[in-house]
């Protein structure tokens, strides 16, 4: 049944993006959290997305999921959370049951529902969440047709709508924000994390001509190959506390749960240095240490500082959303019917076994008649 069908959601909508950030999970968190959360709960399927303005809870089971499961869960997701903040957080949450809830998927991945309407990286974020999560052996069938269905679908709203022309991300909206305020090119650029979102904003910073570039990674490896593709100089992470050269931006995006630019370590980077400072930290939970703003001299750009200009970008689109929502609308229908087409035929396959077990049972009785009544 469809019913069965549930999404709960935590987005920029409904609680600040920092509190988005008590629930993130690393892949290798997710793999120990995730199976425990589905036994505990007893739920057929379950799917974690997480992205830097949301966190999507999916699952499958016949029971809604009340407000206080979803305390549970949170708790479960982190410990660290009081049940005081985990309650507020369960309470401001969306929850979308059935067909609802695969619109809402629908609209998720189309960027109908993002920070930034029209980024392209939600579908690429929506698949690994997917393979990730079936990886561990937390999906299902109707996971899998869902999923498989909502990138149908989003690939349709990007290639047939204006939705994504033009497009602009978190990232370029950062990169924005940094070009005006007129950063000199011979800036010292320190970037802490080798990812994809610090990989493409670099790419910008190239582009216009920036060239004074330190990489730090956990792996020095990875740090080394963006290094060098910026002309730049890499080190380990666990380094970055004796760096001594200074600073003028600093970027920082990272799967870190917890902060790595603490106050004893930007206060280290400083190097005696009294001017303003710009930190890019596009990174959910943050990188830096929350207070660091309050206490030092600092432009900080972050993804909460760029509601003002993505509800920009929103008003450019809202021409196109129409035209999404008639995709949208046409890939609904095509899933009840895919979904209807797919419950028979595990109704049917159930049928041979079914056959099979009433044949052991006869099977059984004959041979104990045989045997207990000579």
């Amino acid at each position: 049944m469809l019913d069965s069908l549930q999404i709960v959601a935590f987005t920029h909508k409904q609680i600040k993006i920092n509190e988005i950030g008590l629930l993130h999970l690393s892949e290798e968190s997710q793999e120990q959290i995730l199976p425990a959360i589905k036994t505990k709960f007893l739920f057929s399927e379950f799917m974690f997305l997480s992205t830097c303005n949301r966190v999507e809870l999916i699952f499958k089971t016949p029971d809604d999921i009340s407000r206080e499961t979803l305390t549970s869960i949170l708790t479960e997701i982190n410990p660290a959370i009081s049940n005081e903040d985990a309650e507020t957080i369960a309470n401001s949450a969306a929850i979308f049951k059935g067909i609802h809830a695969v619109e809402h998927l629908f609209n998720v991945a189309s960027s109908l529902d993002s920070l930034v309407i029209g980024e392209r990286e939600i579908i690429t974020q929506v698949r690994r969440a997917y393979e990730i999560c079936n990886k561990i052996g937390v999906t299902g069938d109707l996971i899998r047709l869902l999923v498989k269905h909502t990138i149908e679908t989003a690939k349709d709203v990007y290639t047939n709508t204006d939705i994504a022309k033009n497009p602009v991300s978190i990232v370029s909206l950062a990169y924005r924000q940094l070009r005006d305020l007129n950063i000199k090119n011979d800036a010292r650029i320190l970037i802490i994390g080798a990812g994809e979102t610090n990989t493409t904003l670099t790419k910008y910073l190239q582009k216009h001509k920036y060239a004074n570039f330190v990489v730090f990674n956990r792996t020095e490896r990875k740090a080394q190959v963006l290094a060098n593709e910026l002309g730049g100089i890499a080190f380990q992470l666990d380094e970055l506390k004796n760096y001594t050269k200074g600073f003028d931006v600093l970027i920082t995006c990272t799967s870190s749960e917890t902060p790595i630019v603490t106050k004893e370590i930007y206060t280290s980077l400083l190097v005696g240095e009294k001017g303003k400072k710009v930190v890019i930290d596009l990174a959910v939970p943050n990188d830096i240490d929350r207070n660091l703003p309050n206490e030092f001299d600092i432009k900080l750009i972050a993804v909460e500082t760029l509601k003002d200009q993505a509800q920009e970008n929103l008003v450019k689109r809202e021409k196109e959303l129409n035209a999404c929502s008639n995709v949208i609308s046409n890939h609904i229908d095509e899933f009840l019917q895919i979904h209807r087409e797919r419950s028979v035929e595990l109704a049917f396959g159930e049928i041979p076994k079914k056959v099979r077990e009433i044949k052991d049972i006869a099977l059984k009785r004959s041979i104990c008649q045989r045997t207990c009544y000579p």
